[in-house]
């Protein structure tokens, strides 16, 4: 985009360098105001381009997993939860935060499907990886698609639900009236939106381009 246009100048940059890279501006102060159970809340003096410095208020958050699960029908798997700061029941993906050390994603993963919907796959591949909202927090996701679904018998799972997973009610739908109800705004959770649309996205050839299960985290 040109500076006519609005936007900053583009120089030499092209559609090809449309990659995200990693970069850390000089921070030169750093506080932390709040060590919950999950979260930790910071806020650091960075150095601006300029020699200029800012606040930057984030929360630090160690990181989740979901799971866009199609049967054979083409069908996805949503479930319905309580969140309590935008005070809705959102449809969502199987998640979970990343809370194993060591752990691989994909275990990770599996452990949550199995855990919130009764359901093991076969067949797995990494579908997106997204910051959930890179201006106020670290937090990243990696989505997958999860394939090949068998049902996990009630005596064989042993996860007991509580608080807002205790009335988690689970639904099947088609994966192209899910991507009209997110498009419609009916569909709200970021990486419910995401992932559907993105599986939507990648069923005209099979899925073959997606990434494998194990694919580094850049």
């Amino acid at each position: 985009m040109s500076a006519a246009s609005g936007g900053l100048p583009a120089g030499e940059l092209t559609a090809a360098d449309v990659r995200d890279v990693p970069a850390s501006w000089k921070v030169v102060a750093e506080r932390t105001h709040l060590r919950a159970r999950v979260i930790t809340v910071r806020t650091d003096t960075v150095r601006m381009p300029g020699d200029d410095v800012a606040d930057r208020d984030y929360i630090v958050h160690p990181g989740s997993v979901a799971v866009v699960a199609v049967d054979d029908d083409g069908r996805v798997l949503l479930l319905r939860q309580y969140r309590h700061p935008v005070r809705r029941l959102l449809w969502e993906l199987p998640a979970g935060i990343r809370d194993v050390p060591g752990e691989p994603l994909v275990e990770c993963a599996a452990r949550e499907l199995a855990e919130e919907a009764g359901y093991r796959a076969t067949s797995w591949h990494t579908l997106l990886d997204m910051y959930t909202s890179p201006g106020m927090a670290d937090e990243r996701i990696r989505i997958f698609l999860a394939r090949g679904l068998t049902p996990i018998p009630a005596e064989e799972n042993g996860f007991v639900p509580r608080h807002e997973e205790s009335d988690m009610p689970v639904v099947w739908v088609p994966l192209d009236e899910a991507a009209g109800r997110a498009l419609g705004g009916m569909i709200h959770n970021a990486p419910a939106v995401a992932g559907i649309l993105a599986a939507y996205a990648a069923l005209p050839d099979g899925f073959a381009s997606l990434r494998p299960a194990d694919a580094e985290e850049d």
